[in-house]
Protein backbone atom coordinates (compact mmCIF):
# COMPACT_ATOMS: atom_id res chain seq x y z
CA UNK A 1 0.00 0.00 0.00
CA UNK A 2 1.76 3.43 -0.95
CA UNK A 3 2.59 5.87 1.88
CA UNK A 4 -0.70 8.25 2.41
CA UNK A 5 0.27 11.98 1.25
CA UNK A 6 0.08 15.25 2.54
CA UNK A 7 -0.68 18.39 1.27
CA UNK A 8 1.42 21.49 2.12
CA UNK A 9 -1.80 22.88 4.16
CA UNK A 10 -1.80 19.63 6.13
CA UNK A 11 2.24 20.16 7.27
CA UNK A 12 1.93 23.80 8.19
CA UNK A 13 -0.90 22.87 10.32
CA UNK A 14 0.67 20.45 11.84
CA UNK A 15 3.48 22.84 12.98
CA UNK A 16 3.10 24.56 16.33
CA UNK A 17 4.85 27.47 15.99
CA UNK A 18 7.76 28.71 18.26
CA UNK A 19 6.39 32.41 18.47
CA UNK A 20 3.52 32.87 20.60
CA UNK A 21 2.74 36.13 22.50
CA UNK A 22 -0.82 37.84 23.20
CA UNK A 23 -0.01 39.89 25.79
CA UNK A 24 2.94 41.51 28.44
CA UNK A 25 2.34 38.65 31.42
CA UNK A 26 1.16 35.38 30.48
CA UNK A 27 3.72 32.48 31.78
CA UNK A 28 7.40 33.83 29.75
CA UNK A 29 9.38 30.61 27.93
CA UNK A 30 11.14 32.29 25.63
CA UNK A 31 12.85 35.48 25.30
CA UNK A 32 15.14 37.68 23.30
CA UNK A 33 17.68 39.85 25.06
CA UNK A 34 19.84 42.77 23.46
CA UNK A 35 23.86 42.34 23.05
CA UNK A 36 26.60 44.92 24.13
CA UNK A 37 29.14 44.02 21.16
CA UNK A 38 29.96 46.43 18.84
CA UNK A 39 27.47 49.40 19.92
CA UNK A 40 28.72 52.56 18.65
CA UNK A 41 27.23 55.95 19.48
CA UNK A 42 24.13 56.63 17.75
CA UNK A 43 24.97 58.87 14.17
CA UNK A 44 24.19 62.71 14.35
CA UNK A 45 20.72 62.90 13.00
CA UNK A 46 17.50 65.51 13.91
CA UNK A 47 15.75 62.56 15.13
CA UNK A 48 18.15 61.52 17.77
CA UNK A 49 19.19 65.05 18.78
CA UNK A 50 15.42 65.84 19.61
CA UNK A 51 15.16 63.73 22.50
CA UNK A 52 17.81 64.46 24.52
CA UNK A 53 18.87 68.16 25.79
CA UNK A 54 20.65 70.51 23.63
CA UNK A 55 23.96 70.09 25.58
CA UNK A 56 23.94 66.53 25.61
CA UNK A 57 23.18 66.36 21.63
CA UNK A 58 25.82 68.64 20.90
CA UNK A 59 27.85 66.34 22.44
CA UNK A 60 26.32 63.44 20.96
CA UNK A 61 26.88 64.98 17.80
CA UNK A 62 30.43 65.18 18.43
CA UNK A 63 30.90 61.39 19.29
CA UNK A 64 28.63 59.80 17.12
CA UNK A 65 29.88 56.53 15.51
CA UNK A 66 32.59 55.84 18.12
CA UNK A 67 32.33 53.08 20.13
CA UNK A 68 30.87 53.71 23.62
CA UNK A 69 33.75 54.38 26.67
CA UNK A 70 34.72 51.30 28.07
CA UNK A 71 33.72 51.97 31.35
CA UNK A 72 30.20 52.26 30.16
CA UNK A 73 30.50 48.91 28.15
CA UNK A 74 31.75 46.99 30.69
CA UNK A 75 29.68 47.96 34.16
CA UNK A 76 26.38 47.52 32.10
CA UNK A 77 27.86 44.04 30.44
CA UNK A 78 27.98 42.42 33.91
CA UNK A 79 24.83 43.55 34.59
CA UNK A 80 23.47 42.23 31.74
CA UNK A 81 25.27 38.93 32.30
CA UNK A 82 23.63 38.56 35.75
CA UNK A 83 20.44 39.42 34.27
CA UNK A 84 20.54 36.47 31.91
CA UNK A 85 21.70 34.08 33.94
CA UNK A 86 18.69 34.97 36.09
CA UNK A 87 15.97 34.59 33.26
CA UNK A 88 17.77 31.21 32.20
CA UNK A 89 17.31 30.24 36.51
CA UNK A 90 13.56 30.79 36.18
CA UNK A 91 13.99 27.95 33.15
CA UNK A 92 13.10 30.66 30.27
CA UNK A 93 15.03 29.63 26.92
CA UNK A 94 17.08 33.09 26.27
CA UNK A 95 18.02 33.65 22.48
CA UNK A 96 20.74 36.28 21.49
CA UNK A 97 21.06 38.35 18.12
CA UNK A 98 24.32 38.05 16.44
CA UNK A 99 27.43 40.31 17.86
CA UNK A 100 27.47 43.19 14.99
CA UNK A 101 30.26 45.79 14.42
CA UNK A 102 28.01 48.68 14.13
CA UNK A 103 30.75 51.11 13.37
CA UNK A 104 30.21 50.28 9.75
CA UNK A 105 28.87 52.89 7.18
CA UNK A 106 25.89 51.61 5.41
CA UNK A 107 23.26 53.71 3.25
CA UNK A 108 20.99 54.12 0.77
CA UNK A 109 20.60 56.38 -2.48
CA UNK A 110 19.23 59.20 -0.08
CA UNK A 111 21.26 59.17 2.80
CA UNK A 112 24.40 57.24 4.78
CA UNK A 113 24.89 56.48 8.25
CA UNK A 114 26.42 54.87 10.59
CA UNK A 115 24.95 51.96 13.03
CA UNK A 116 23.97 52.28 16.61
CA UNK A 117 23.78 48.72 18.56
CA UNK A 118 21.37 46.12 19.17
CA UNK A 119 20.51 46.19 22.80
CA UNK A 120 16.86 46.67 22.05
CA UNK A 121 14.59 44.12 20.59
CA UNK A 122 11.96 45.48 21.67
CA UNK A 123 12.31 48.92 19.41
CA UNK A 124 12.59 47.08 16.18
CA UNK A 125 10.07 44.05 16.53
CA UNK A 126 6.81 43.03 17.32
CA UNK A 127 5.33 40.06 18.45
CA UNK A 128 1.57 39.91 17.68
CA UNK A 129 0.29 36.33 18.15
CA UNK A 130 2.78 33.79 16.50
CA UNK A 131 4.20 37.00 13.67
CA UNK A 132 6.58 38.80 14.11
CA UNK A 133 7.05 41.83 12.54
CA UNK A 134 9.69 44.26 11.88
CA UNK A 135 9.28 47.84 12.34
CA UNK A 136 10.33 50.77 9.85
CA UNK A 137 12.09 52.91 12.49
CA UNK A 138 12.49 56.44 11.86
CA UNK A 139 16.27 56.40 12.56
CA UNK A 140 18.73 56.13 10.03
CA UNK A 141 21.70 54.62 11.63
CA UNK A 142 18.66 51.45 12.68
CA UNK A 143 17.69 50.99 9.68
CA UNK A 144 19.34 47.65 9.54
CA UNK A 145 19.25 46.79 13.28
CA UNK A 146 17.24 43.41 12.32
CA UNK A 147 19.79 42.14 10.33
CA UNK A 148 21.53 41.27 13.66
CA UNK A 149 18.36 39.10 14.53
CA UNK A 150 18.12 37.28 11.06
CA UNK A 151 19.49 33.89 11.97
CA UNK A 152 16.82 33.23 15.09
CA UNK A 153 14.01 34.99 12.59
CA UNK A 154 14.56 32.26 9.91
CA UNK A 155 14.80 29.52 12.64
CA UNK A 156 11.44 30.89 14.14
CA UNK A 157 10.22 30.93 10.15
CA UNK A 158 11.05 27.41 9.59
CA UNK A 159 9.60 25.94 12.48
CA UNK A 160 6.00 27.79 12.02
CA UNK A 161 6.08 31.67 12.92
CA UNK A 162 4.98 33.58 10.36
CA UNK A 163 7.72 36.75 10.04
CA UNK A 164 6.45 40.42 8.17
CA UNK A 165 8.08 43.04 7.43
CA UNK A 166 6.62 46.64 7.45
CA UNK A 167 7.59 48.72 4.68
CA UNK A 168 10.90 50.01 4.55
CA UNK A 169 10.89 53.62 4.74
CA UNK A 170 13.08 56.25 2.80
CA UNK A 171 13.75 58.39 6.46
CA UNK A 172 14.96 61.11 3.23
CA UNK A 173 13.98 65.00 4.61
CA UNK A 174 10.19 65.23 3.57
CA UNK A 175 9.84 62.98 7.16
CA UNK A 176 11.56 65.57 9.21
CA UNK A 177 9.62 68.63 10.24
CA UNK A 178 12.39 71.36 8.96
CA UNK A 179 13.84 73.72 11.91
CA UNK A 180 11.80 71.38 14.52
CA UNK A 181 12.03 72.55 18.17
CA UNK A 182 10.60 70.39 21.51
CA UNK A 183 7.36 72.33 22.46
CA UNK A 184 7.68 74.01 25.80
CA UNK A 185 5.33 73.16 28.36
CA UNK A 186 1.43 74.63 27.71
CA UNK A 187 2.29 74.67 24.10
CA UNK A 188 0.51 72.52 21.89
CA UNK A 189 2.28 69.23 21.39
CA UNK A 190 4.15 68.92 17.53
CA UNK A 191 6.53 66.05 16.53
CA UNK A 192 9.13 65.74 14.21
CA UNK A 193 7.88 63.51 12.16
CA UNK A 194 5.59 64.62 9.44
CA UNK A 195 3.22 62.07 7.88
CA UNK A 196 5.37 61.15 4.84
CA UNK A 197 5.66 57.59 5.03
CA UNK A 198 5.10 54.86 7.49
CA UNK A 199 7.02 54.80 10.68
CA UNK A 200 7.14 53.16 13.93
CA UNK A 201 9.07 51.60 16.76
CA UNK A 202 7.29 48.58 18.76
CA UNK A 203 8.48 50.20 21.81
CA UNK A 204 5.69 52.79 21.24
CA UNK A 205 2.82 49.74 21.58
CA UNK A 206 2.06 47.20 24.61
CA UNK A 207 -0.11 44.15 24.10
CA UNK A 208 -3.11 43.16 26.38
CA UNK A 209 -4.38 40.23 23.52
CA UNK A 210 -6.95 41.84 21.11
CA UNK A 211 -6.36 45.36 22.49
CA UNK A 212 -3.30 47.59 22.11
CA UNK A 213 -2.05 50.41 23.07
CA UNK A 214 0.35 53.27 21.63
CA UNK A 215 1.41 56.40 22.03
CA UNK A 216 2.48 58.74 19.23
CA UNK A 217 6.08 59.97 19.36
CA UNK A 218 8.99 61.46 17.90
CA UNK A 219 9.65 57.90 16.21
CA UNK A 220 6.15 57.06 15.91
CA UNK A 221 3.58 59.02 13.36
CA UNK A 222 0.51 58.76 12.53
CA UNK A 223 0.60 56.87 9.63
CA UNK A 224 2.55 54.32 11.46
CA UNK A 225 -0.21 53.34 13.99
CA UNK A 226 -2.57 53.45 10.57
CA UNK A 227 -0.69 50.94 8.83
CA UNK A 228 -0.55 48.34 12.03
CA UNK A 229 -3.97 48.74 12.58
CA UNK A 230 -4.79 47.71 8.76
CA UNK A 231 -2.37 44.86 8.77
CA UNK A 232 -3.81 43.48 12.15
CA UNK A 233 -7.59 43.99 10.62
CA UNK A 234 -10.68 43.74 12.28
CA UNK A 235 -9.72 41.26 15.30
CA UNK A 236 -7.57 43.76 17.00
CA UNK A 237 -7.91 47.07 18.11
CA UNK A 238 -5.66 49.98 19.13
CA UNK A 239 -5.75 52.84 21.57
CA UNK A 240 -3.77 55.93 21.55
CA UNK A 241 -2.41 56.97 24.71
CA UNK A 242 -2.42 60.89 24.95
CA UNK A 243 0.86 61.57 26.22
CA UNK A 244 2.10 64.95 28.21
CA UNK A 245 5.93 64.08 27.72
CA UNK A 246 7.75 67.10 25.41
CA UNK A 247 10.02 64.39 24.22
CA UNK A 248 8.02 60.96 23.65
CA UNK A 249 9.95 58.05 22.78
CA UNK A 250 8.47 54.60 23.93
CA UNK A 251 5.54 53.75 25.81
CA UNK A 252 7.21 51.30 28.64
CA UNK A 253 8.14 54.63 30.51
CA UNK A 254 4.44 56.00 30.50
CA UNK A 255 1.82 53.15 30.30
CA UNK A 256 2.71 49.88 31.56
CA UNK A 257 0.32 46.57 31.37
CA UNK A 258 1.12 44.88 34.62
CA UNK A 259 -1.80 42.09 34.54
CA UNK A 260 -5.52 41.45 33.46
CA UNK A 261 -7.20 44.58 35.16
CA UNK A 262 -3.64 46.28 36.22
CA UNK A 263 -1.89 49.22 34.58
CA UNK A 264 0.98 51.47 35.60
CA UNK A 265 1.11 55.00 34.66
CA UNK A 266 3.44 57.84 34.70
CA UNK A 267 2.05 60.75 36.94
CA UNK A 268 4.04 63.32 34.93
CA UNK A 269 3.67 62.04 31.48
CA UNK A 270 -0.29 61.36 31.82
CA UNK A 271 -3.26 62.48 32.67
CA UNK A 272 -5.56 59.53 34.47
CA UNK A 273 -8.76 61.44 33.48
CA UNK A 274 -8.24 60.89 29.89
CA UNK A 275 -7.33 57.33 29.42
CA UNK A 276 -9.23 55.77 26.94
CA UNK A 277 -12.69 54.54 28.20
CA UNK A 278 -11.97 50.80 27.65
CA UNK A 279 -9.63 51.12 30.85
CA UNK A 280 -12.93 52.64 33.07
CA UNK A 281 -12.92 48.68 34.80
CA UNK A 282 -8.82 48.68 34.99
CA UNK A 283 -7.15 49.39 38.38
CA UNK A 284 -4.55 52.41 37.36
CA UNK A 285 -1.96 52.24 39.36
CA UNK A 286 0.27 55.60 39.43
CA UNK A 287 4.07 55.30 39.53
CA UNK A 288 6.37 56.38 42.72
CA UNK A 289 8.70 59.29 42.28
CA UNK A 290 11.71 57.63 40.97
CA UNK A 291 14.27 57.02 43.68
CA UNK A 292 17.50 59.30 43.32
CA UNK A 293 19.99 57.69 41.86
CA UNK A 294 23.49 59.32 42.33
CA UNK A 295 24.96 58.64 39.09
CA UNK A 296 26.55 61.26 37.12
CA UNK A 297 27.76 59.51 34.49
CA UNK A 298 24.36 57.98 33.70
CA UNK A 299 22.44 61.45 34.05
CA UNK A 300 24.93 62.70 30.86
CA UNK A 301 24.42 59.68 29.02
CA UNK A 302 20.90 58.20 29.65
CA UNK A 303 17.97 58.77 25.99
CA UNK A 304 15.45 57.22 28.43
CA UNK A 305 14.62 59.94 31.36
CA UNK A 306 14.05 59.08 34.61
CA UNK A 307 11.20 57.00 34.51
CA UNK A 308 13.18 53.35 33.93
CA UNK A 309 11.98 52.37 37.41
CA UNK A 310 8.86 51.57 34.95
CA UNK A 311 10.60 49.28 32.51
CA UNK A 312 9.95 45.83 34.09
CA UNK A 313 9.69 42.96 33.05
CA UNK A 314 6.54 40.59 33.58
CA UNK A 315 7.38 36.86 34.41
CA UNK A 316 3.65 35.82 34.67
CA UNK A 317 0.55 38.16 36.06
CA UNK A 318 2.55 38.11 39.32
CA UNK A 319 6.09 37.77 39.19
CA UNK A 320 8.15 40.82 38.01
CA UNK A 321 11.73 42.13 37.79
CA UNK A 322 12.51 45.58 38.68
CA UNK A 323 15.83 47.54 38.65
CA UNK A 324 17.00 46.91 42.47
CA UNK A 325 18.15 50.24 42.97
CA UNK A 326 14.46 51.80 42.88
CA UNK A 327 13.43 50.55 46.09
CA UNK A 328 10.19 52.67 46.19
CA UNK A 329 8.71 50.94 42.90
CA UNK A 330 9.50 47.66 44.43
CA UNK A 331 7.42 48.36 47.39
CA UNK A 332 4.86 49.85 45.43
CA UNK A 333 5.04 46.54 43.34
CA UNK A 334 4.48 44.81 46.51
CA UNK A 335 2.10 46.60 47.74
CA UNK A 336 -0.51 46.17 44.55
CA UNK A 337 -0.24 42.32 45.26
CA UNK A 338 3.32 41.30 42.68
CA UNK A 339 6.21 39.32 43.51
CA UNK A 340 9.18 40.98 42.84
CA UNK A 341 11.80 39.88 41.84
CA UNK A 342 15.08 43.08 42.02
CA UNK A 343 18.02 42.67 39.68
CA UNK A 344 20.32 45.21 38.41
CA UNK A 345 20.64 47.08 34.98
CA UNK A 346 21.17 50.69 36.00
CA UNK A 347 24.05 50.84 33.40
CA UNK A 348 22.28 49.56 30.42
CA UNK A 349 20.32 52.75 30.24
CA UNK A 350 22.73 54.54 28.35
CA UNK A 351 22.33 51.69 25.28
CA UNK A 352 18.40 52.53 25.30
CA UNK A 353 16.60 51.38 28.03
CA UNK A 354 16.26 48.40 30.95
CA UNK A 355 14.73 45.69 30.90
CA UNK A 356 11.65 45.90 29.17
CA UNK A 357 13.40 47.56 26.61
CA UNK A 358 16.16 45.13 26.28
CA UNK A 359 14.08 41.98 25.81
CA UNK A 360 11.55 40.79 23.52
CA UNK A 361 9.36 38.12 24.74
CA UNK A 362 8.87 35.40 22.21
CA UNK A 363 6.67 32.78 23.58
CA UNK A 364 4.24 33.36 26.62
CA UNK A 365 1.68 30.11 27.80
CA UNK A 366 -1.11 31.80 26.54
CA UNK A 367 -4.20 32.20 23.90
CA UNK A 368 -5.53 35.32 22.44
CA UNK A 369 -7.80 37.09 24.57
CA UNK A 370 -9.94 40.12 24.74
CA UNK A 371 -10.11 42.08 28.44
CA UNK A 372 -12.25 44.35 27.33
CA UNK A 373 -15.83 44.43 27.04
Amino acid sequence: MAAPSFTTDDAEESVVSPVNSHNEWDPLEEIIVGRLDGAAIPSKHPVVACNIPPWAARLQGLASGFRYPRLLIERAQHELDQFVALLESLGITVRRPDAVDHRQRFGTPDWSSRGFCNTCPRDSMLVIGDEVIETPMAWPCRYFETHSYRSILKDYFRRGARWTAAPKPQLTDALFEADFRTPKAGEPMRYILTEFEPVFDAADFVRAGRDLFVTRSNVTNQMGIDWLRRHLGPGYRIHEIESRCRTPMHIDTTFVLLSPGKALVNPEYIDVDRLPDVLDSWDILVAPEPNPIDEQILKITSMCGRWLSMNVLMIDEKRVIAERHHTDMLRALEKWGFEPIPCDLLHYAPFGGSFHCATLDIRRRGTLESYFS
